[in-house]
């Protein structure tokens, strides 16, 4: 038992050196990037106008990739993150235009009916013991059909919402100094990463999540109820998906029913790049982020210089492949 301790707690230790080694890799192949489209594209790339995109960009990334780091952490995976955002803002577009609710009740029912989706994925692999990708594909499949079937396959508008576009295309900041136009859908992502970061390293909740993807059979050996966990971890996950789909229908001021496969790619993308481990119980809100805007920063810089959509996704999967490769590497170091 005395010689069992160290070798634990130096196992720990080097798993926390990779995680911080990992960030820091991610933080400089962003600032790698940033040089490289900088002296690429001088005239284009670095100007305010295209880092306010960016930045735009980056919320509804970096917000999906947020949801997707609770479940991934637990050693989960939810591909219908993409077509949940798309469904939350087809139900908003519902709530607040068709029905003609307050927009403020109608931001409120639009979370409820992330989380309650999110809700329905957690229920299906707990109790019905469906895997998780099986699931939430399943999920995804539902949503987009469910969409396309609520809006007629037409786009809900939220001109006569007043104030609904400023959600996301407004500026506090700008108000206030006038050379600072940052969006407030900005702000918006920041609060949610700061929220979830607390939320994941000073509550029960981001504890249970750790130790679900860490050893769940010891947290079920323990008395915890490893399922109310679980689906708790995807109601959260869920309902962050509703606050990105109401930055997305802010950002486009309507409800695009086919819009929102494929943003799980990137968003899971993010959160690899960013540190998480897809074999669960390892990851940090602050790596996604950074992962989220290497994504982001990718995709436009690529598309200022030309490159075929093809091709960007081509690239986008090889950045998957890659961070996991060095994912594996970095476990088996630990």
């Amino acid at each position: 038992m005395t010689q069992e301790k160290p070798a634990s707690s130096g196992a720990l230790s080097r798993l926390l050196a990779g995680q911080a080694k990992q960030k820091l890799l991610a933080f400089a192949s962003l600032l790698a990037l940033l040089v490289v489209f900088t002296v690429l594209k001088p005239d284009a790339f670095m100007t305010q106008e295209n880092i306010i995109a960016i930045l735009q960009s980056t919320t509804v990334i970096a917000v999906l990739a947020i949801a997707c780091t609770f479940v991934i952490i637990t050693s989960g995976i939810d591909l219908s993150v993409g077509v949940l955002m798309t469904f939350c803002a087809v139900m908003g577009g519902m709530f607040m235009v068709e029905w003609g609710f307050n927009m403020y009740v109608g931001i409120a029912f639009t979370i409820l009916v992330g989380a309650l989706c999110g809700a329905f994925s957690g229920w299906a692999i707990t109790r019905l013991r469906v895997p998780p990708f099986i699931a939430t594909l399943g999920m995804m499949m539902l949503l987009k059909g469910a969409s396309l079937i609520i809006t007629k396959t037409r786009p809900i508008y939220f001109n006569d919402v007043e104030g609904f576009d400023q959600i996301s295309l407004g500026s506090v900041i700008g108000d206030i100094f006038p050379s600072l136009p940052i969006p407030n859908g900005v702000l918006i992502m920041f609060l949610v990463a700061v929220l979830c970061a607390i939320v994941l390293n000073k509550t029960a909740l981001g504890r249970y999540t750790f130790a679900l993807g860490s050893n769940e059979e010891a947290v079920r050996l323990s008395g915890v109820n490893v399922n109310r966990w679980k689906v708790i971890v995807y109601t959260f996950s869920g309902a962050i998906c509703g606050v990105a789909g109401l930055l997305i229908a802010s950002r486009l001021n309507s409800a695009q029913p086919a819009l929102g496969q494929g943003y799980e790619l990137d968003a899971i993308a993010a959160v690899v790049i960013g540190g998480t481990s897809l074999s669960g119980g390892v990851g940090t809100i602050l790596g996604t982020i950074i992962g989220a805007f290497i994504m982001s920063v990718l995709i436009n810089g690529l598309r200022i210089m030309s490159v075929a959509q093809e091709w960007q996704m081509v690239l986008t999967g090889l950045i998957i492949i890659l961070a996991v490769y060095t994912d594996i590497l970095r476990r088996s170091k630990s």
